[in-house]
């Protein structure tokens, strides 16, 4: 076994993480959904969702069963909902095509919807205890740092060669301690900026530390300034219920229920009756409200309509009119849950 792994594996019982709530089973639907939402998302905010979720969809069975709203309205406010579309199809996957259990290879579990790689080597130690090397955005810098990689771990090459490195480290057994300490030190030690250096069980043979600049590695990617997007949003109220549709299946907020845009230059009012037959009372803009994607920002622009009671309100397919504390439960993206907690 090598230094490195077994410098990890003695370290991660004293100082290593042991209290979240998807450590103390080998159950791997629990596994995979708590890898599913640790994609990009911090453990902090996490675990409420897990919970949550579990809660609802104690197993795949369930999970299987329910319907993508119910499944989006859990997921409401974790954002990258495009994992919770793959999840729910997953779900289905497993028990029409494996009868319900889970695949136990990594080959296998990184044919389902929205799993990669990593993410199903993680599964594939977690519950089955396989020797598989995992390579998420923590570990690549801790690899990166320890071996002074100084690629963009982004780009094809650099991230070939960390999984060389990753799959040469892997011990012959406490593989799911090795991984865990991974995961560990990548999260609490190696951090982005100012890494824990003195604590580190790999300080001794770490190349970045050695050269006292380690946050050199990894080399990051120019940031590019972000393009901005505007739009306006329709906040159609009518005693005390708002207008809701569908987003299409794909794209941005894909199956989420948002308020209606409205096309550039049409005038609320005038776009309100010609589409719905509502008589508007009252029309007020709020203020902007700014939303960060990974590849733009949006400006959202909230129009508020007051229809008059005795208006006739005719929604279209994909539409609903909810009770605005129905609404503030559906499955609606972040912005649109501010928004309704502000009316």
């Amino acid at each position: 076994m090598s230094t490195f792994a077994t410098r990890l594996i003695r370290w991660q019982p004293r100082h290593g993480r042991h209290d979240l709530p998807w450590q103390a089973t080998r159950d791997p639907y629990r596994i995979w959904l708590s890898e599913v939402m640790l994609q990009q998302t911090r453990v902090a905010t996490v675990i409420p969702y897990y919970r949550r979720f579990l809660a609802r969809f104690p197993d795949l069975a369930s999970l299987a069963r329910a319907s993508l709203d119910e499944v989006l309205m859990l997921w409401s406010g974790l954002g990258y909902y495009s994992r919770a579309r793959n999840l729910h199809a997953a779900a289905a996957m497993l028990v029409e095509a494996h009868g319900g259990r889970f695949p136990r290879e990594r080959e296998a579990i990184e044919t389902l919807p929205g799993i990669g790689r990593s993410t199903a080597a993680a599964i594939a130690v977690f519950a089955f205890g396989a020797r598989e090397a995992i390579l998420d955005g923590n570990v690549k810098r801790v690899l990166a740092r320890h071996f002074a990689v100084r690629g963009v771990p982004a780009e094809k090459r650099t991230e070939n060669r960390l999984w060389k490195i990753a799959e040469a480290l892997l011990p012959s057994r406490n593989i799911q301690s090795y991984t865990q300490a991974l995961m560990d030190l990548g999260a609490d030690l190696c951090a982005r900026s100012r890494p824990a250096c003195g604590k580190c069980p790999l300080k001794k043979s770490c190349r970045a530390n050695a050269s006292g600049n380690a946050d050199a590695y990894p080399r990051s990617r120019p940031r590019k300034a972000l393009p901005a997007r505007t739009t306006s949003m329709l906040l159609l109220l009518r005693e005390g219920e708002v207008l809701l549709e569908k987003r299409p299946p794909a794209g941005i907020w894909g199956g989420l229920w948002c308020f209606p845009e409205i096309p550039s230059g049409e005038d609320a009012r005038d776009y309100c009756f010609r589409r719905w037959g509502a008589r508007v009372a009252g029309v007020a803009q709020l203020p902007p409200l700014r939303h960060g994607f990974t590849h733009f920002t949006l400006n959202i622009i909230p129009v508020v309509c007051r229809a008059s009671p005795a208006s006739s309100f005719v929604s279209e397919p994909g539409q609903v009119s909810l009770p605005l504390e129905d609404a503030a439960e559906a499955a609606v993206p972040a912005p649109v849950k501010r928004l309704l907690a502000g009316l």
